[in-house]
């Protein structure tokens, strides 16, 4: 289970610090979610704290969608739905936007502090492949959203370094690996294969996966100071099989890593930017990972 509940307070204290010193062209910046500005993504974050407030405190779902067939039928109806809101705001001056920011974090926080983490989501976290979620994993995915957005403000306004600290850094990228089965499961990477991922950043995270007969597996993490050639967590047979060397390896810088998994950056461009060891394209499937709706 990923902690995340008492990061929320954290990350709205960054936030609204980091608003409250943006020069009046500050907010104009487009940021790496495209058409959207700092304003933009400012707003977007209000949305996600009145949307659950309504839901989880009051009650209020909103209307229901119509005509949700697929998971593009979904990204179709959550992207309309955040267009609408950001166009809206944009006749809200940003001083009442902070407030409204201000006032909210705490009742947000409050609905995800009330969840049992082990009772059943109300919503799955489909990106992740999962019918059914647990409500740690749906608060941590609700974290990995407020990361992003707030790096994407950050990253525009030329501060990214506050988010990158390891206390808030590695919870957000642990959650978002935990898309990487669902990622690689029309990979034809054959059984018994092993990918090794290590994002550098201040703590060098490490994690394993290996194909079984039902699926990509995560094994246990490498330790720091590990043989970078030995397998953690996989029996002596299964690392001789494997010639105690993953089947690609792949090591990625921390700044790019949270770009890549929420579709900031083409993973056709990640692939010259990062070091790959072994099968490309498996590297290639795996750098294709979206952790979020999209």
């Amino acid at each position: 289970m990923i902690h995340t509940v008492a990061l929320f307070p954290v990350l709205d204290k960054l936030l609204i610090e980091c608003l409250r010193s943006c020069a009046e062209e500050d907010w104009k910046r487009f940021t790496l979610a495209r058409k959207w500005t700092v304003k933009d993504v400012a707003a977007h974050l209000l949305d996600g704290n009145i949307r659950t407030i309504s839901m989880l405190r009051d009650g209020h779902f909103g209307e229901p969608p119509a005509g949700i067939n697929s998971y593009s039928d979904l990204v179709n109806y959550l992207n309309n739905l955040n267009a609408d809101w950001v166009a809206a705001y944009k006749r809200v001056s940003t001083a009442l936007l902070i407030e409204q920011l201000e006032k909210t974090g705490p009742e947000y926080w409050a609905c995800m502090a009330s969840l049992d983490p082990m009772a059943e989501a109300i919503f799955t976290v489909s990106w992740a492949g999962e019918t059914r979620s647990l409500n740690w994993f749906h608060v941590a995915r609700e974290y990995t959203e407020k990361w992003h957005h707030q790096q994407q403000i950050r990253t525009a306004l030329g501060m990214p370094e506050p988010l990158m600290v390891p206390e808030l850094f590695d919870p957000f990228i642990s959650t978002l690996l935990m898309g990487m089965p669902h990622a690689l499961r029309n990979s034809k990477a054959g059984e018994g294969s092993l990918l090794k991922m290590e994002i550098i950043s201040a703590s060098l995270l490490r994690w394993n996966w290996k194909k079984t007969v039902e699926g990509w597996k995560l094994i246990e993490e490498y330790e720091a100071g590990d043989d970078r050639n030995t397998i953690a967590g996989v029996s002596e047979k299964e690392t001789n099989d494997a010639g105690r060397i993953a089947t690609a390896s792949i090591r990625i810088p921390a700044e790019l890593a949270w770009q890549l998994f929420t579709r900031a950056i083409n993973p056709l461009e990640a692939m010259e930017r990062v070091e790959i060891d072994g099968s490309k394209e498996l590297a290639r499937e795996a750098l294709g990972m979206v952790a979020v709706m999209a």
